[in-house]
């Protein structure tokens, strides 16, 4: 043990796959991806992705590409994760936001929790760990300085294969003082997932469950003082001792970039089928023609590639940004620094949603935007990524404010 407190004579579970390479992970999922074009309608159906989809993803590795290698993962890092989120939402994009945000939560976990509860917490190998946000439900502290949590929390992305869940409520660390936000992680034994999701507009099959802790008593070091949103790694973090540099990163940040990750994989799931939709069609006016050949088609085809590739680029930048910042230091990870790089992920929606809402899915056709229709689902899910509340709260406003005041060092109002 080090005089951090960081235990270094752990020796590390050896993985299913010890020649495994980042490569052959992203190539894994963009082949289990072509499978999930045809199960769109079946996943949807169920709230989310099949058993024979969880195994395949389990075999692949995915389950285990942030989890570090002490523990029997294969710390591919962030680029190698959000390629293969990336690869999965444009085959399915329930099914990408599904796994997004079931795995990639190990990585805060490993940022941010200590030795001792990281050695049981990922245990297991693979790691899923749906998390919200949103405080809700109650914590009372134990004489011994533990928690009895109860409530429901929902919107927990990721649930049906779980193997822990990340909240946050409102907690008292003492009896005189005043709630303040705490986070906490609960193993998957102690808390039930109900049956909510699927009415909502799209990411119908985004397994966005609600997730239920009756009175569980939870351990402190499985705890946090804090919001996920707001904890800063400016001076270290236990992550970065144990398991090296991305294991420092800001937390805020790597969340945020997500989405932006999410919308290129669905806005090219729909570029593909309108690629199809030119080759076997032919326009509605003369001279009759295939879509192809028709210079309308042709532009809008043209315009929506460069929206959705500059997305792309942008979004995955912004991915080896953060990796850099990493690498540079803890000190290099400002609240500036992060708001900036989530920024660019909002961006990346913009992009990606004005190719889909403006060229693609006006022109396809009525045919073609029927319920259940490629396009017609991305378009759906993309409009309910609009009212995820790190895009359509936080980015939309709060994130500019807040990244002028840091800028500037203009205080807090």
């Amino acid at each position: 043990m080090t005089g951090n407190g960081v235990r270094t004579d752990t020796v590390a579970p050896p993985v299913p796959e010890p020649d495994l390479t980042p490569a052959d992970v992203v190539a894994r999922a963009e082949a289990i991806a072509a499978t999930l074009v045809a199960r769109q309608a079946e996943t949807e159906q169920h709230t989310g992705y099949a058993q024979d989809t969880h195994e395949a993803f389990a075999r692949a590795g995915l389950y285990r590409i942030l989890v570090p290698r002490r523990y029997g993962g294969y710390e591919f890092g962030a680029e190698t994760f959000m390629r293969v989120c990336l690869a999965l939402a444009r085959g399915c994009p329930s099914t990408g936001w599904m796994f997004l945000f079931g795995a990639a939560h190990a990585l805060p976990v490993a940022t941010l929790f200590d030795a001792d509860a990281q050695q049981e917490l990922f245990s297991g190998g693979d790691f899923i760990c749906p998390a919200t946000v949103a405080p809700n439900g109650t914590a009372e502290r134990t004489p011994d300085g533990d928690w009895i949590l109860d409530g429901t929390w929902p919107y927990c992305s990721g649930a049906p294969y779980a193997t822990h869940f990340l909240g946050h409520c409102l907690a008292r660390p003492d009896p005189d003082s005043e709630p303040e936000p705490m986070m906490f992680i609960v193993p998957r034994s102690q808390w039930e997932r109900l049956d909510d999701w699927g009415a909502q507009l799209g990411l119908k099959g985004s397994g966005s469950h609600s997730i239920r802790v009756r009175r569980q008593r939870i351990p402190a070091k499985y705890t946090l003082r804090g919001h996920l949103s707001q904890l800063s790694v400016t001076d270290g973090a236990p992550g970065r001792l144990l398991h090296g540099p991305e294991y420092g990163g800001g937390p805020l940040s790597f969340m945020l970039l997500e989405l932006g990750v999410l919308a290129v994989g669905m806005a090219r799931g729909a570029l593909d089928a309108y690629e199809e939709l030119l080759l076997a069609r032919t326009t509605l006016f003369p001279p009759i023609v295939r879509r192809v050949e028709d210079p309308d088609y042709q532009y809008r085809y043209g315009e929506a590639t460069g929206l959705i590739s500059a997305a792309e680029a942008a979004a995955l930048d912004a991915v080896r940004q953060w990796s850099a910042l990493c690498a540079e230091g803890p000190a290099a990870f400002t609240r500036a620094a992060e708001l900036r790089l989530a920024l660019i992920s909002r961006e990346a929606v913009r992009l990606c949603w004005r190719a889909v809402e403006t060229h693609l899915f006006p022109t396809a056709g009525s045919s073609a935007v029927r319920h259940g229709e490629r396009i017609e689902r991305v378009w759906r899910d993309m409009s309910t990524l609009h009212s995820h509340a790190g895009l359509g709260v936080f980015l939309s406003t709060l994130a500019n404010r807040e990244l002028t005041r840091a800028h500037f060092g203009v205080p807090d109002q």
